[in-house]
Parts: structure tokens; sequence; C-alpha cells
């Protein structure tokens, strides 16, 4: 039986090959993208003449048309290899942005190619687009990222720790937390391990021999809370993530809720002596993240600040210190009172009407269109960190959909703040998180790129787990439904430009979600209702690992959560903010994940290349990456079964006229993963596949040199 399978198969092959062979048209070898493999050069600028090419199988068609603005431009055969044709035609740029599709004729048939596909017919979305003048830093492609949570990497000095009763914030006073391992309380906003600034410092060797090349720390600026998206002044790191050099006050008294007794905290956070040791730091930070040829990204939270901020001084801080300005809760004359919105306008002194952003009183919004001043300052900080003598490398910028009171003003705003960036420093990196079609910010003049849900954190996690990104819901109809996961990868992939998708941040987990590994034990819920053991309960690496092999081997930069390469679990935060478990990581994992991440930055197909969806079946998909000379393709078994899986290797270019050698360069699955080279043979342009259980391939072709 097993014999009459292979003859049919053979046969139906030679079938479709003789039908190759006469002029039948073949959609399938149509491609084109916005790749330097196909746009040249990928990132113009103005006056620029442009590249652009198309593919056909071989003698296949009778003509190709760029189809710009309305107008059909002839597109010639330039080249021929592989059993392909290669369309090209010239276009010249000038300032405007450009947008274009390809119009094919074969006899009778007519039909078009957009973005995410052919088409039968026109249509008005999923255009090409070109934008003369907008380029992503090259660092920034493909670089493999490392998201720290400061307060939970590492305690590098124990001197600068909040104490336990050190302020109040939030019903309760701050707690010094002494079991290292100790899961994140469920209102642990006040809970404070230790991390800090030394502790990364501490911690770049590990960083650097796991082949980070980014890293991007959570806010690091003054703040009562662990998280520090309440910003309390942006023109300082935090003492306690920084240095305490002068250390004088006292701590609240048992049952004290006022923070103007809170004078530890007052010295610690306001004295300039930390502010400044604290910021020098920093500077010692990123001149070794640099001298190791790494780089670093900073949290900016400009939508709104804290209650606690000394423009706000909610908390009667700053109202009696010298150097400071009265805060704008504190009295009516106080130069920041623009740079909030009162509803009550006859409530001074410690007027509490402020605007908070989702009505929360602890996050003042920032009121940009009544406050140029606001305006201009929030600029000067965007330059200030990645100017000298700070010299960050970017910004991930939060809720950034959210600045501003409208949407006009809101890009209004990102269009300066990019302007201001980039005029600071014009390899900065501009990153925001966003959820759903972030298009209309990612038109060349807003932000460089997102983190990536759309088109990578969900769809992964669905297809991979079933479960929702936050473990609140368990979908068995996407569940191994590789059907859906191109879909939704090919239309959320058309909405970003290419300089940006090959910079957008893709993560499995983050500190806004459950860890990966706890989606893959299909628990639904909160740890406030399973408990925080249950996050760790029947976990399944091995489809972690393939989700890592996804990771880094899909356009764009790979983020790695901290600790989720040492098997690190838990449910939405603040359970997924656990410690990073120094001494008790998972070894194994870890040491996955630096063989691939060797893979990802010793092939360059997986930086460059362009992808195109091979196939998909029930827990199964096959993708491949390729560039002119290199080529790759990765299948995924997401079953406990093994897996037959037939791959039409020829749409990346391998022959379909001569056996092809592929080399298996990567392979996970159920019992462990493989770096042993083995070859793997193309016959008549297709592979037969069988993978094992909860599995994921990574095969690889170079042209000969």
């Amino acid at each position: 039986m097993y014999q009459h399978y292979e003859y049919s198969k053979q046969k139906k092959r030679r079938q479709e090959y003789i039908l190759q062979m006469r002029p039948v048209f073949n959609k399938d070898a149509l491609f084109s993208d916005s790749t330097e493999n196909y746009r040249i050069p990928m990132e113009p600028v103005p006056g620029d003449r442009v590249t652009i090419r198309f593919r056909t199988l071989k003698n296949n068609v009778d003509e190709v048309y760029l189809v710009v603005q309305g107008f059909r431009i002839p597109m010639h055969v330039e080249e021929t290899k592989g059993g392909f044709d290669y369309y090209e035609t010239d276009l010249a740029v000038g300032e405007e942005a450009v947008n274009y599709f390809f119009e094919i004729v074969a006899g009778q048939i007519q039909c078009y190619y957009y973005s995410n596909g052919v088409f039968p017919e026109q249509q008005d979305d999923y255009l090409f687009r070109i934008v003369p003048g907008f380029r992503t830093p090259k660092w920034a492609k493909g670089a493999v990222i490392y998201q720290i949570y400061v307060d939970r990497f590492f305690n590098g000095d124990p001197k600068n720790d909040v104490l336990t009763g050190e302020y109040f914030y939030i019903g309760d006073t701050s707690v010094q937390v002494d079991d290292w391992n100790k899961p994140p309380a469920v209102m642990g906003v006040r809970e404070f391990y230790g991390g800090d600034l030394q502790g990364v410092l501490d911690k770049l060797d590990y960083l650097q021999d796991l082949g980070v090349e980014v890293l991007y720390l959570n806010p690091i600026f003054v703040s009562p809370s662990n998280h520090k998206y309440d910003s309390q002044d942006y023109d300082y790191v935090d003492p306690h993530f920084g240095v305490i050099v002068k250390d004088a006050g006292e701590l609240l008294s048992p049952g004290d809720t006022d923070n103007k007794h809170a004078t530890r905290y007052v010295c610690r956070v306001a004295d300039k002596e930390n502010l400044e040791a604290s910021n020098q730091l920093f500077i010692r930070l990123v001149e070794e993240i640099h001298k190791r040829g790494m780089r670093i990204i900073l949290d900016g939270v400009f939508n709104h600040c804290g209650s606690f901020n000394k423009w706000m001084d909610r908390e009667c801080i700053y109202e009696d210190q010298e150097g400071y300005e009265k805060g704008a809760f504190v009295s009516e004359n106080s130069p920041y009172r623009n740079f909030f919105h009162f509803h009550d306008h006859y409530h001074w002194p410690y007027n509490d009407s402020y605007e908070g952003w989702w009505g929360h009183d602890t996050l003042p919004k920032l009121n940009y269109e009544q406050s140029p001043e606001l305006y201009q300052y929030i600029l000067q900080i965007a330059r200030k960190w990645v100017s000298p003598p700070f010299n960050a490398d970017g910004w991930r910028l939060d809720v950034a959909a959210d600045l501003g009171h409208s949407s006009e003003f809101n890009h209004r705003f990102w269009k300066d703040f990019r302007k201001a960036v980039k005029e600071a420093n014009p390899e900065a990196l501009i990153l925001a998180e966003h959820y759903g079609n972030a298009e209309s910010w990612l038109r060349g003049d807003e932000w460089d790129s997102i983190m990536n849900y759309d088109a990578f954190m969900e769809p992964v996690t669905w297809f991979l787990t079933g479960m929702e990104k936050h473990s609140d819901e368990f979908r068995e109809d996407l569940y191994g439904n590789g059907a859906f996961f191109f879909e939704a990868m090919t239309s959320h992939m058309s909405e970003f430009l290419m300089p940006s998708q090959m910079t957008a941040m893709n993560e499995l987990s983050n500190h806004d979600h459950s860890r990966f590994l706890t989606r893959t034990n299909h628990k639904v819920g909160r740890v406030a209702h399973l408990g925080s053991q249950a996050a760790q309960e029947d976990v399944c690496v091995p489809v972690m690992r393939e989700a890592v092999v996804i990771q880094m081997t899909w356009p764009g930069a790979p983020t790695i959560y901290y600790g989720d390469e040492a098997g690190v679990c838990g449910f939405t935060d603040p359970d997924s903010r656990r410690t990073y478990p120094w001494g008790q990581e998972d070894r194994n994992l870890v040491r996955f994940h630096r063989d691939i991440i060797a893979i990802h930055k010793k092939y360059r197909v997986f930086v460059d290349g362009s992808i195109l969806f091979l196939g998909h079946q029930y827990q199964g998909i096959s993708y491949g990456r390729f560039t002119k000379t290199e080529r790759s393709i990765i299948a995924v078994n997401n079953s406990p079964n093994v897996m037959q899986m037939e791959i039409h290797a020829w749409r990346v270019g391998i022959s379909r006229f001569r056996d092809v050698p592929l080399q298996r360069i990567f392979l996970t699955h159920h019992n462990g993963y493989s770096l042993e080279n083995v070859e793997v043979m193309a016959k008549g342009g297709y592979l037969d596949l069988e993978l094992p259980p909860l599995s994921a391939v990574i095969l690889y072709h170079a042209d000969e040199p």
C-alpha cells in the first residue's frame, strides 16, 4: 500500500509538471513584495529611481503591468532563473507616497496582485506602498530584543531597595519583599523585589552570551510603583533603580498615610544628589551596552503621568522642597496648572478635580492641547534621553494612540515627536504599544513600528495554544487552525510598510499578558481565581519551543520577555511579572534559546528574506523565507502525533528540474531539540516530510557561490 501511495504521488506530480509545461496559468508562482528582493532600494529617498520586480512561472504569462495611481506601466522580463521569469520596471519617486499593484495577463485570464495575494478583480485595499524618505534603523531590523521589567530581573544594589513603610500608595504602604521567589501579590503595585540598573549591568555577560542585541527596559524614571507607568519625574532615573547616596529621613509611622511625613522617601526621590547619581549610573549602563555592540530602548509614558508627579504633586512631596515649583494640585498659580485639565476651577488649594486616564486619579492625563509648555517639555524629554550623554537608542511608547483628546491632535503630536527624536538621533527607533490596525500611524512620519500583537502574538498564540493572550478564553475553533493563522497573518501583515514590519516587536509574552508557557496548559482564568501554582501546572515546553522557532524565523524583531527563556510561568499581570529564577532556571530551555537565537543571527534570510505561506492543515503549517540566493523552509507540527507534510518547495525557488539537497539546520520535537545537520532531498520541487509530534523544523539551501 505504501508503494502504491508513493507511485500515485509521483504520477500526480508528473501530471502537474506536464500541465505546467503547457501554457496553463499558474497563479501560485506569482510573487512580489516590498523587501529588497523585489523593490530596489527598499527605502528610497525623494529623487530615487526604484526598480520594481515581479515573479511569474517561466513563459507562463503574456504581460505584466505595474499599475501606479491609475496608470499601467508595462514590465519586461529582466531575468529568467530557477524556472521563473522576473519582470522589472523603474519608477521615479518624488516627495509623495506612491501606491501600486500588478496586473497580469495570460491569454484570456486577467488577474491582479496585491500585498495579500492574487485577486480576479481590482481591490481598493492592500496596495503596495512606497513612502520616500521613510527608513527604520538598520540595527533594529530583525534585532533580537530582550524586555526587562527592572524590579524583577536582578538585585545588583541592595542599598537602594524600597523599604517597607517608606511611603503610602493606593491603599497601603510600600513593601520590601524578602523572598525573591515569592509570586507577586494580586494587588502588588507597591511590592518591590529590589531589581535595579546595577542588576542589569551585572547580567550583561549572560544577556550577551544568550545572543541578545537590544535591551528594552520597562519604565525606569522616578515613580512610586514597581511598574513605573505612573511617572513622577521624567528628568531622572528613579534612585531605587539607580543610586542612593543621601539617605536621610524617616519611614511612615504605622497607620500614617500622609506622604508629607514620608521624609525618607522624599529625600531619596527628590534630592538632586540622588537623582544626578542615578542618571550617571544610567550613562554608565548605556556605555557598557554600546561597548558590547548592543542597544537599549527606553519606555516613554507620555499620555499620562502619576499623581506623585512633581507637576501635579497630589502627595505634596515637593510642596516645601527647595528647587521645585508648586504642583498643579497644590496651587492655582502653579506653572504646571495647564498641564492638566481641571473640572472645578475654584477648588484650590489641593484641587483633586483633574482628569485621570480612564478615570484613575493616580494617573492624571496630560493636557497637551491647552499647554504649549507641556508639549515642548515632553519633546525636550524625548530628545534628551536619545542624546549625549544618555544616548539611548530609542523609545517604546506606552498607550500611544490615547495621547491627546482627538485623533487629529494625536497625529500632530507624534509627527512632531518623530522630528524631535530623529533630529537628535537619526538612528533612534520609535516603537509604539498599539492594539488593532496602526496604519494611520505607520505612514512614515510618526512611529517606526509597533508591538506586534495582531500580526504575531495573537495568531501564534491562537494556533499553538487556542488561548487568548490574557488566558481569559480558550477557542477550540482556532486551536491548530492553520487556515485562520495564515489568513490573520496575511491580513495584518499587509497593514505594515516593510521598514515597519522588519522592526516590529514580535513577542510571545510581556508584562501585560500571561506568559506564553502558561498558555500551553489551556487553563482559563487569572491568578486571583486559580492561584499562582496553577500557572505552572500541565505546561508543555515542546509547544513553547515551536513558538520560539516561529518567532526566530518570522519577519520582524524577535523579542524575549525576561525569564521566558528560563521557563518562567504566570497568568496575566501582575502574575506575569515574576522574578527571574536565578539558580533555578530551566537550563535546557535557556540553552535552546541560545541556540535558536544563533540560528536567527547566522542566516540573513530570516532578517531580509521574503515570506511565503506554503501550506496548512489541522495543527500543521509550513512557510518559506527566501532571497535571491538563500531559501529556508519552516514546518510546524503542533499535534501529539507524527504528521506527513507535502510542501511545494519550488515556490521559494527550489528547482523543479532536479533533485535539490536542503540542510536541516534545526529540529525541535516532543523529546528535545537537535542541531545535527541532516540532508533532506527535494524532488521535482517538492518536499515530503515526516514530522515528529510537537515539532518544528528549519531547512536551508543556498546557491553555490
